[in-house]
């Protein structure tokens, strides 16, 4: 059984080997994938376009201006002279944020006894980023009034006294880096549409040659041919892991934290269970643009949408959560984050391999009905 297997991996190979631009882009474009994915697809901020009008010009506005663009986060890129201009540059998309400083602003913030209201208006349009500026401007302004405060009491002699001291401590992505968490996502997608896809359209190949006649009349069973034919994608899916790995590493400082070997087991697991999609898409498939359709919309819409890659699983309604486990890409995301951002074992996430298994075992008896079915039919 294993010399036959050997055969049809050979076989596959040399096919390989023969196809050249094939063999290029199953083992270069998921590092391109990731490369472009992992600088395009972020959350973070930065830069945020500010538009200021001042209508104090005193020292301490353009201590508060200077304040907040001397960060990587807020960018100056107009000052205005009237209120007219104000909806202007919103509607023109010059600025996304708008920061107005009343004309008392100096005064009442030398007297000590008033509060000074200054005004953010910013763009609503994309809600997530209107958020994550809302944030920054209520950060950046809380951290002047306490700098303030501070230089206030210290020029007259007193020490400012903090009852309670808040210091939050980011565990396992200190730095908030939103591509740290996408990273695993980006590696679970890349490899299941790129083992998904593959062994569908290499065992299609076959029925459109018509050489699957010959394998079926052979003295090689179904087991074997389904094995010799998915190894070598089974290994290149391993090859793409670590250069994706690597990529990741060189590019977004990326570090594996917990256990290689265990990551190597559990990607294993993952790429046999795409592959498991990829021969029941095969099998349903006569024609190889009918297998990369039905591929590409069984592995990569589900592992963009469904996955937990993007969105937050537990934000989405009841009954979307319970759809989301049709994609096996949700379940190695929870183990990829697992292993590479927390460094955690197996006891953490032994629920998601076992799913996994029978994801795999699932769609390879789906698989065989189907062809059975298909014979009978013939």
């Amino acid at each position: 059984m294993l010399g036959r297997i050997k055969a049809v991996t050979k076989k596959e190979i040399k096919q390989l080997v023969r196809d050249k631009r094939m063999l290029f882009v199953i083992l270069f474009f998921p590092v391109f994938l990731l490369g472009i994915f992992g600088y395009a697809v972020s959350f973070d901020v930065k830069n945020i376009q500010l538009a200021i009008y001042d209508l104090d010009r005193s020292p301490e506005s353009r201590e508060l201006i200077n304040y907040l663009t001397s960060s990587n986060y807020f960018r100056a890129v107009k000052y205005i002279s009237s209120e007219k201009e104000i909806k202007t540059t919103l509607d023109d998309k010059v600025a996304q944020v708008v920061l107005v400083i009343p004309n008392d602003f100096s005064e009442k913030l030398g007297k000590g006894t008033e509060n000074v209201k200054i005004q953010y208006l910013i763009d609503g349009v994309n809600g997530n980023t209107a958020t994550i500026i809302y944030n920054y401007v209520k950060s950046a302004t809380f951290d002047f009034n306490a700098k303030y405060q501070r230089d206030r009491l210290a020029a007259l002699g007193k020490k400012a006294f903090v009852p309670l001291n808040l210091e939050p401590l980011f565990m396992f992505n200190p730095e908030l880096n939103s591509t740290k968490f996408l990273l695993p996502g980006l590696i679970a997608m890349i490899l299941i549409v790129t083992a998904t896809i593959t062994v569908s359209l290499s065992l299609v190949r076959e029925k459109e040659k018509g050489t699957i006649e010959q394998l079926e009349i052979s003295s090689l069973s179904t087991v074997e041919v389904l094995t010799g034919k998915t190894l070598p994608y089974i290994l290149i899916g391993l090859l793409d892991a670590v250069f994706i790995l690597v990529a990741g590493n060189i590019l977004f400082d990326v570090v594996v934290k917990g256990n290689y070997f265990i990551l190597f087991i559990s990607t294993m697991i993952f790429i046999v269970a795409s592959t498991s999609m990829g021969i029941f898409v095969s099998v349903v498939s006569d024609t190889q643009q009918i297998a990369f359709t039905m591929a590409t919309f069984l592995s990569m819409l589900p592992s963009v949408i469904l996955s937990g890659f993007i969105f937050p699983i537990e934000s989405m309604p009841y009954i979307i959560q319970l759809v989301t486990n049709i994609s096996p890409a949700k379940f190695f995301i929870i183990i990829l984050r697992a292993i590479i951002l927390r460094g955690v074992g197996p006891e953490a996430f032994w629920l998601q391999l076992i799913y996994l298994v029978l994801f795999a075992v699932l769609f390879l008896v789906l698989a065989t009905v189907a062809s059975k079915k298909k014979a009978l039919a013939k």
